[in-house]
């Protein structure tokens, strides 16, 4: 017999305190480690009336096993025990009760039990596994197991056999207390909260319309968004009133820790407010990608996944959301409480909130990553800026773990290779080197996501509930995470990346040995593959699909996108290459760089299969550097170009005052790819000349000057004209056209379109101060060339300056625009209604390759004299 399986016998007076003196005793007796014999979960339970000072007692896990043996005068004691609680459960039957009244202890239920968030996972309603180590252990069976130790199989545990020289991740002394880090960022009407400690990361995103929103893409919506399985939970609500725009949800503040959040093991506890009467319409639980996509795709959801959340009514008069994800293991849950003591009524399974403060706990089972802390990230000669640059640096710590970093919160919280790879280049300079540094993390996850088949590149990985739903759609009952392949460019960023780190970096040669010995372990089609092994793999396949234009420079030979896909690069929205099918960027600047690198890392031992590529590769990037751009050039004659910027304003309504007269030489720009759907050059002039700026040193002096003079152009001329405005470079301009792309798909509402990309101003500030820097050592036509020198390095600094008046907006991942008052003026891209046929896409309010200004900083040497 066991209080837990009458929890009110704790209550009663007397009878409680002789079970609590009968129990300790026996526990002591036991070495301390005993359990109940007669608890069916074999692990300690919360009672009714927890005592703070209580040892806390140890679990039951895994293989681990204990045994209760009952002694004679236990068992005589407990003859006399039982009379007791009989005559106390009598006298509590006849005696008058009161009604009952909601729980003030904090515990939740599990059964017939009670338990705290922190210390115990309640599985399926009833089965309770502890928390150890600060990390959620997981029901297997009747067992409960932590999954760096076992997993589970047919309800049975397996130990995972490590390799023994797979060390632990390196642990911040600093950060041993776990203090939790905090940060808000306002992006009406979006709400940011991020916190995060050594249990746990969470995000949470408070929307809430504005009187000038639309509501028909803004409602109010509470998001809670975890690197943990890219997982999360999103509850929707609508107004009693039935008025839309008249509700509004905020976060409410502690009065003792004036924040608004406190971590959970796994999870965030906090308030929230409403302001009216509400009813909780949709709840969604499990994966971001299943939450992004509704909200930027066809609102359509898995009825598998949406029938499997429950919504009950808590015995202390809160509910809970909970749902065990397609791993029939993993499981979500979200309790909401009335800070009033008031029951929250469910009607028609949804429930329904009066105006008012609520207290939320989230929290999810999926193992946790092991975070970066600030100082874990930031090099030792950089970490001034942990200080300089608070908020910034604290975001590239809540983005940085030791497997991986993720590319951006919240719609993005996983691995992307592109944005790690970018971001690894411009951020370099403050960025951690070595074992359990943030470019070797950066490097690992795209070496151990490469398809070892044919050397691709990883995209984007899938884990978690959404992976386990994908194989599931493919007829395979498996939770293995997987890749996406489609992207054309990713495979070209990394050998420039290992090259910059492995050969370039005094650190990075010292790793280089202990680094490529390594055996991918995230895949398991990579299990028994070396890093040197998959990283030949890329470098083949990068040799292979470059080696026809050397022998013949047409079309047909240059990089396209895979077949029957429309996307392949940065530009990866339906309509950002306009249709085109060979990408300007990949083929004039991503190939030859990437050839230059093979070539470098041969030199420095690499390839030892491959001895001459040192030579060969580094012909070939020198070929491919300069016979590509010439396919892209478009050049427009000032007269036909001031027509077509008029046609452009009169056709789009462009509200701003345009001065068509200053067009007075041509215009010249590279498209932003070939195959067009109605001409062969998608003919709208682009920011994508940064990626030449930055990764190449191009030695073709003619071709360097025009190329860098049609830049600085550009760069000055006030947009349609070119593709300056007040709130940055606009990343496409359409006005050009001229019949090859529907300037309606590259609107300012479009992802891809008259919008401004943070990282590409990073990257574009980073190439000019490149080109302008070889003017130190090299002996080059436009260093010498006055006139053409002063435009490049004012179109420098009128790109800092416009850098410079966008400061609050940097480190988000894309803005939009509205002109008002005779200028452009910042307004977040989700706040704008899509382009017609498409579906509304929020920008993140931090984006990993957005932080890039840590490292990229204004050379007061190139300024206008």
């Amino acid at each position: 017999m066991s209080i837990r399986q009458f929890p009110g016998l704790s209550k009663l007076p007397l009878v409680g305190s002789i079970f609590s003196s009968v129990s300790s005793s026996r526990q002591r007796r036991d070495d301390g480690q005993a359990l109940l014999d007669d608890d069916a979960l074999s692990i300690p339970l919360e009672s009714n009336e927890p005592t703070p000072s209580s040892p806390v007692q140890q679990p039951r896990l895994a293989a681990r096993s204990y045994q209760h043996v009952s002694s004679r005068w236990n068992r005589s004691c407990q003859f006399a025990i039982f009379f007791a609680i009989l005559g106390g459960l009598v006298l509590a039957v006849l005696l008058p009760r009161r009604h009952a009244t909601l729980s003030k202890d904090g515990l939740l239920p599990c059964g017939n039990s009670r338990y705290s968030v922190n210390d115990h996972t309640c599985y399926r309603g009833n089965f309770l596994c502890p928390v150890v180590e600060r990390k959620r252990t997981l029901q297997c069976g009747n067992d409960c197991y932590l999954p760096n130790e076992y997993s589970c199989n047919g309800g049975k545990l397996v130990l995972i056999e490590s390799p023994a020289s797979e060390k632990s991740p390196s642990k911040d002394s600093s950060r041993a207390s776990c203090p939790p880090s905090y940060l808000h960022l306002s992006d009406p009407p979006y709400e940011n909260y991020f916190l995060s400690d050594c249990s746990s990361a969470s995000q949470v995103v408070i929307t809430s319309p504005l009187p000038e929103s639309d509501l028909k893409i803004t409602s109010p919506r509470f998001l809670i968004a975890w690197p943990a399985g890219n997982s999360g939970i999103v509850i929707y609500f609508s107004p009693e009133n039935g008025i839309n725009g008249t509700l509004s949800i905020q976060l409410e503040s502690d009065a003792h820790s004036n924040r608004t959040l406190s971590p959970l093991i796994g999870g965030v506890t906090g308030t929230f407010s409403l302001n009216s009467s509400a009813t909780l319409d949709l709840a969604i639980l499990g994966s971001i990608r299943t939450i992004r996509e509704f909200v930027e795709g066809p609102s359509t959801l898995s009825p598998k996944i949406q029938d499997a959340i429950e919504v009950n009514q808590l015995s202390d008069g809160g509910i809970q959301l909970n749902r065990v994800w397609l791993d029939k293991t993993t499981e979500t849950f979200m309790t909401i409480h009335d800070s009033n003591k008031t029951a929250i009524p469910i009607q028609n399974g949804k429930p329904q909130f009066k105006g008012g403060n609520y207290v939320f706990n989230a929290w999810s089972s999926y193992p946790q990553l092991h975070q970066l802390g600030a100082t874990e990230v930031i090099n030792p000669a950089s970490q001034s800026i942990i200080s300089q640059n608070e908020e910034d640096v604290q975001s590239l710590s809540f983005l940085s773990y030791s497997s991986k970093i993720l590319a951006g919160a919240w719609r993005f919280l996983t691995y992307f290779g592109r944005d790690s790879l970018i971001s690894l280049l411009l951020l370099q300079p403050i960025l951690s080197e070595g074992d359990g540094g943030a470019i070797e993390a950066i490097l690992s996850a795209a070496i151990e996501r490469i398809n070892s088949k044919d050397g691709t590149v990883c995209h984007e990985e899938t884990i978690g509930d959404y992976a386990s739903y994908l194989n599931e759609q493919q007829g395979i009952d498996s939770t293995d995470p997987l890749c996406d392949y489609k992207m054309v460019d990713t495979d070209f960023f990394l050998p420039i990346a290992i090259d910059e780190y492995f050969v370039k970096s005094d650190v990075g040669r010292t790793r280089r040995d202990a680094f490529f010995a390594r055996n991918a372990s995230f895949l398991p089609a990579n299990r028994g593959y070396t890093y040197e092994a998959l990283t030949l793999a890329t470098a083949e396949k990068i040799m292979k699909l470059t080696a026809e234009f050397e022998h013949s420079p047409i079309k047909k030979n240059l990089i396209h996108l895979n077949k029957d896909q429309a996307v392949g690069q940065w530009r990866d929205s339906g309509s950002g290459l306009g249709g085109g099918r060979i990408p300007y960027d990949v083929n004039t600047a991503l190939v030859p760089a990437a050839l230059r690198s093979v070539a470098s890392l041969s030199s420095s031992g690499f390839f030892p299969s491959h001895s001459d590529w040192n030579t060969v590769a580094g012909e070939r990037a020198t070929f491919w550097e300069d016979n590509t751009l010439s396919l892209f050039r478009v050049n427009i004659t000032a007269e036909a170009a001031r027509d077509l910027v008029e046609k452009y304003v009169n056709e789009t309504s462009f509200p701003g005052n345009v001065n068509t007269s200053s067009l007075n030489s041509p215009v010249v720009f590279h498209g932003l790819a070939l195959d067009g759907k109605n001409q062969p050059i998608v003919r709208v002039m682009n920011t994508d000349d940064c990626f030449r700026l930055f990764l190449l040193n191009s030695t073709d002096q003619t071709q360097l000057s025009d190329f860098l003079s049609q830049v600085a152009d550009n760069i000055l001329r006030p947009f349609p004209l070119g593709l300056s405005t007040a709130v940055g470079l606009v990343v496409a301009n359409p006005a050009y056209g001229e019949g090859s792309v529907n300037v309606d798909e590259f609107g300012q509402t479009a992802y891809h379109g008259t919008v401004v990309w943070s990282w590409q101003l990073a990257m574009m500030a980073a190439g000019l101060e490149r080109q302008l820097g070889r003017c130190e050592n090299e002996k080059l036509a436009y260093c010498t060339d006055t006139q053409l020198h002063g435009k490049i390095i004012e179109a420098y600094s009128h790109l800092w300056d416009l850098i410079d008046a966008n400061r609050e907006h940097l480190s988000s991942e894309v803005w939009s625009w509205v002109y008002r008052d005779d200028t452009f003026q910042y307004t977040p891209l989700g706040a704008l209604p899509p382009p017609g046929g498409q579906s509304p896409v929020e920008s993140d309010i931090r984006q990993l390759w957005s932080l890039a200004f840590l490292a990229v900083k204004r050379n007061n040497e190139y300024e206008l004299s």
